[in-house]
């Protein structure tokens, strides 16, 4: 009894071990739930992705196009090419018999005068006057009309009128620009003049006619007491593709056309043109001043030309300008400008006489182009109407 006892316990005890293993097998078995991740974050973005789960795209992703900067287009400047002495001519003339054509007119109709009286020749002579022609010229011409009209009749007075005037302007004067220099050396053409006549613009104008011929040509603006006239003198060369060599302002002037002529000659250009400030001509120490300029330039090479810038509505003035002008540099030709404003240009036939220079160049408006070679016989003829 005991030992059946015995016996059925120790089957129960080993069925509840047995029992408790199994129980112990299955629960260690069981997967553990994965820990929650941290999503906390004080940065506000896009969490980090699973690498485990396969992300799905609704769009392509965003791609970033590196632009190359854009190449700057440089243009080359459209250079201006300056009108041939020719076509200027003919406009220049048409303009200049439209604007001195009543000098012409009065006289003729005085001239052809049933009878010329005393009191005729005498308003002759007014005519004269009032056109700046001077009063030595003025009886010159008025005698010599007098003997031929008296001779030839007075049937013709318009072809007798027109050559005592060709002969009073003087047809036989060199009015060719020495433009070129000799053995290699550049032109100098140095342009003086008082302010207010022209005078910057008459050497743009002049490069403009240079150009035109196919010559090589270097601007110095040694006006260099006028900002504006250094800028102004910058444009007409940018426009025909001229270089000009220009300094600081209120620098030395004779430096500024020193360096000029240094830099045509190296260049091996035909022609320098040298600008000037307006010399007052009252003022000795700055005439004195021009004298200079022209010494220090020709340390380098001649001064081929001294061209005298006037105003033609100046009148007396500008003859007084001319004398000035002429004892401190050597003219040797006269540039009338704005001749096409006023029936005053007389004052060829008397500055020519006061310097025994002839006038070289005539300016009849604000065009680029509105400058020519004087002309004798155009120039009577275009007074004649």
């Amino acid at each position: 009894m005991d030992s059946l006892a015995l016996l059925i316990l120790l089957i129960a005890v080993v069925g509840v071990a047995l029992v408790a293993l199994v129980a112990g097998l299955v629960v260690s078995g069981r997967r553990k739930p994965r820990p929650l991740p941290d999503t906390h974050t004080d940065v506000l973005g896009t969490p980090p992705a699973d690498p485990d789960v396969p992300t799905e795209l609704s769009a392509p992703p965003a791609t970033i196009d590196v632009l190359e900067p854009p190449v700057p287009v440089v243009e080359e400047p459209v250079l201006e090419r300056p009108e041939g002495t020719a076509s200027r001519l003919v406009r220049l003339r048409q303009r200049l018999a439209g604007s001195q054509g009543a000098l012409g007119r009065g006289l003729l109709a005085l001239l052809s005068r049933d009878k010329l009286d005393e009191d005729t020749w005498e308003s002759i002579e007014d005519t004269l006057l009032t056109a700046d022609i001077g009063v030595a010229p003025t009886q010159e011409l008025v005698e010599r009309l007098r003997t031929r009209l008296r001779v030839e009749g007075e049937g013709d007075a318009r072809s007798i009128l027109r050559e005592e005037l060709v002969a009073l302007v003087g047809p036989d004067m060199d009015r060719r620009l020495q433009v070129t220099g000799a053995d290699g050396q550049p032109g100098v053409v140095l342009v003086v003049g008082v302010n207010g006549a022209g005078k910057t613009t008459t050497v743009g104008k002049i490069a403009r006619i240079l150009v035109a011929e196919d010559l090589s040509v270097v601007l110095g603006a040694a006006d260099t007491f006028r900002a504006a006239a250094v800028d102004q003198l910058a444009t007409w060369g940018e426009r025909v593709g001229v270089e000009v060599v220009r300094g600081e302002e209120a620098a030395d002037p004779a430096s500024v056309a020193f360096r000029a002529v240094e830099s045509g000659t190296t260049a091996g250009v035909d022609t320098v043109i040298v600008d000037t400030a307006g010399r007052l001509q009252n003022k000795q120490g700055l005439m004195d001043e021009l004298g200079k300029v022209k010494r220090v330039i020709e340390k380098q090479a001649p001064v081929t030309e001294v061209l005298l810038v006037l105003d033609a509505t100046t009148g007396q003035n500008g003859l007084i300008q001319a004398r000035v002008f002429s004892e401190a540099v050597a003219v040797t030709g006269i540039v009338l400008t704005k001749l096409d404003g006023s029936a005053k240009g007389g004052i060829v036939v008397q500055v020519q006489r006061e310097l025994g220079v002839p006038v070289k160049l005539v300016g009849l408006g604000e065009g680029p182009d509105d400058l020519a070679p004087f002309d004798a016989g155009a120039f009577v003829d275009a007074l004649l109407g």
